[in-house]
């Protein structure tokens, strides 16, 4: 196994991972601010966001774009900076870089290159969120930001239907609503939520009850600032089915046995087990 100490004396520089804060900016740490203050170069997602951020507290360090658009190039440059023994911060807009926001790429390009990597603990608006939500702590499942399209909302969902612990996902103003509608649809109108909005801020909220009073909160309400969505777990997991340990011959002629035509049996398993449709038809045939 790979050991690398962040501690340990190297030629090589550190790629120092800053949190940056939510929306108060009273929440930045003594120890971000002097890591900071001290690196050769600070990689931030979007430059003008961070400059006012340093601006703020007076630092004057160098900045480079690093974002989802970019780093297919410049994450190679950042690694040959870190090689030639350059210590560089890396920070997102708001938060932990890498937890819905860039930086894992340059994270494992440095892990893999043995270049010493140092986290530093601050804000993070998933758990903040969820110790203030009022549902179960312990265990829970960061989800992120779901896909856009609705379809792929509803499997991704229909994926964490069962789940029993805390589930917790971040939303955009403008897609709330349909989320909201879609985690309705999966989940059961019933399912407690908490939406957790514009964390650390002035106009900071939480509203809780369930989903059905969610969405017609959404869907009457003018629908402003970032979003925490929290929902809790499902206490009645549907039943798991009983594996199927049948050949695919017996599943064939159960297929059969409730209808359906041969042909047809054979592409339903096919499906299922995921079988070429050809070889499964030959083989039940006797063909092969």
């Amino acid at each position: 196994m790979q050991q690398v100490s962040s501690f340990a004396p190297t030629e090589m520089g550190t790629l120092y991972l800053v949190p940056t804060p939510i929306g108060n900016l009273g929440d930045m740490t003594m120890r971000a601010l002097e890591v900071l203050k001290t690196v050769d170069l600070i990689a931030a997602e979007d430059t003008r966001h961070t400059q006012q951020l340093l601006n703020h507290f007076g630092i004057k360090q160098k900045l480079v774009s690093l974002h989802e658009h970019n780093h297919e190039q410049r994450v190679p440059q950042l690694l040959a900076a870190l090689q030639a023994g350059q210590q560089i911060a890396q920070c997102s807009d708001a938060g932990m870089p890498s937890i819905s926001d860039p930086g894992k790429e340059l994270v494992a390009a440095a892990t893999k290159a043995g270049i010493p990597v140092v986290a530093l603990p601050g804000p993070n608006a998933a758990l903040t969120a969820l110790i203030a939500s009022g549902l179960v702590p312990q265990p829970f499942t960061f989800y992120g930001f779901l896909e856009r399209k609705h379809q792929q909302q509803v499997t991704a969902l229909t994926a964490l239907r069962d789940r029993p612990e805390t589930l917790i996902f971040y939303e955009a103003p403008h897609r709330l609503k349909k989320t909201l509608q879609t985690m309705a649809e999966v989940f059961g109108p019933q399912r407690r939520v908490v939406l957790a909005r514009e964390l650390t801020k002035r106009y900071e909220e939480y509203l809780r009850g369930n989903l059905g009073e969610a969405v017609a909160w959404a869907e009457s309400e003018p629908v402003r600032g970032e979003f925490v969505v929290l929902v809790a777990g499902n206490d009645h997991p549907t039943p798991t089915a009983a594996a199927d340990t049948s050949s695919p011959t017996e599943a064939i002629d159960a297929a059969i046995a409730t209808g359906l035509s041969p042909n047809a049996a054979i592409k339903q398993v096919a499906k299922q087990r995921g079988l070429n449709r050809q070889a499964l038809y030959k083989a039940y045939h006797g063909l092969a």
